[in-house]
């Protein structure tokens, strides 16, 4: 088994898909490790620890793509400019790709239509099931927790005023007020971080359970008065609600952002486009100063007029949609990231080579495409919508 790891190339991701010593656990495993050329100097992994690891340097992602079985990658295939050719199309039928491919999010539709037409078979770490058996390969929770903190940094540094309540030579300067919705992993350490920071933390969620995590943070919890019935899905996740019930969060919310100085925006439905709790009119309404971060943004963004992959003022509001903040942290969420992708690869392997067992949950939901064909459920209704 040849093991891929190309250089990331969008554009300010500094993380990898493999550390030094992740490579030396596929080396032990008989696997041969290709690493491109300073492909993890942004996150501080040099080539010479790759090197005393196991791994053979390579110069060119092109090489890469030919010689590798599998690819691992951070982010999905992206437009390769040194090489005038997109990853999807640099890669061979029968490879095999492990990423997040977000295949949901209609950006990527395009792209995972080639990657079915060229025949790899590819599976989304954002598919990955809340399993207790793939806990230790839920990168989208290891990420979350970096885009969490991360992301709270970044509204910090966007905001106009002060985070904590001042005591100043000329009065009392009243902290900021955050809100959080969707309380999931990112969610919870954005609660958490903007506490620390000493901003007045409230939160939204759908699900009891998310609710009751966020008021022992010490939040302000608002009511969006969705039954439990419609809003939790197998493995606690949060459920697509109809459209009748997403109008009346959106007027819940209507309520609450006026007041806000930060919203920090991460609710998901796992493998599917991200809902649209935030339109346009309700950024209208919002303070002039305040600061919007959309970490759905992956799958869609939560709300309507997130800029993807920028970070934009419109209607007097910073809208944030930042694709990688994890790779905001390259070290630290390249070594969480790193270890997630081992234990799923080393779950599809079998005597040395990769077996697709559709009947295991864990690669049931994370197949994207396989046989020419795409497969993904999620992927497949958002295409069809």
């Amino acid at each position: 088994m040849i093991i891929g790891i190309p250089k990331e190339i969008m554009p300010s991701e500094a993380r990898v898909s493999a550390t030094p010593e992740t490579v030396k656990m596929f080396v032990a495993d008989g696997a041969t490790v290709l690493v491109e050329k300073n492909a993890g100097l942004g996150s501080f992994f040099i080539d010479e620890a790759y090197k005393e690891a196991g791994a053979t340097i390579v110069d060119s992602a092109k090489e890469i793509f030919e010689k590798a079985d599998l690819i691992l990658k951070v982010k999905e295939p992206l437009f390769n400019n040194e090489f005038n050719a997109h990853e999807a199309d640099m890669m061979h039928a029968g490879q095999y790709l492990v990423t997040f491919i977000h295949p949901a999010s209609p950006v990527n539709h395009e792209m995972v239509r080639t990657l079915a037409k060229n025949g790899i078979i590819s599976l989304t770490l954002d598919g990955v099931p809340r399993i207790s058996r793939a806990q230790n390969m839920d990168a989208l929770t290891s990420m979350s927790t970096c885009a969490g903190y991360k992301g709270i940094l970044l509204a910090a540094n966007a905001l106009p005023k002060f985070v904590p309540q001042m005591f100043t030579a000329v009065g009392v300067v009243q902290p900021s007020k955050a809100l959080v919705v969707g309380v999931g992993v990112g969610g919870l350490q954005a609660l958490a971080t903007a506490k620390r920071l000493g901003a007045i933390t409230h939160a939204v969620d759908i699900r009891p359970a998310a609710v009751e995590q966020a008021t022992s943070l010490g939040a302000k919890v608002h009511d969006l008065g969705i039954p439990a019935e419609l809003a939790i899905a197998e493995g606690g996740y949060a459920k697509s609600l109809p459209k009748e019930w997403i109008i009346k969060e959106r007027e819940k919310l209507n309520e609450i952002l006026p007041e806000m100085d930060i919203v920090f925006l991460s609710a998901l439905v796992p493998g599917k486009i991200a809902p649209i709790l935030v339109t346009e009119d309700m950024v209208k309404r919002m303070k002039h100063g305040a600061v919007i971060i959309d970490i759905s943004i992956d799958q869609g963004g939560n709300c309507e007029i997130t800029p993807p992959g920028k970070t934009e003022m419109i209607h007097g509001v910073t809208i944030c949609g930042i694709k990688n903040i994890p790779g905001l942290l390259p070290t630290s969420s390249t070594h969480m990231f790193s270890h997630n992708i081992y234990n799923f690869v080393k779950n599809i392997m079998k005597d040395g080579k990769i077996v697709i067992d559709r009947s295991d949950e864990i690669v049931a939901s994370s197949l994207v495409t396989f046989g020419n064909e795409i497969v993904h459920a999620g992927t497949l209704e958002a295409m069809n919508n």
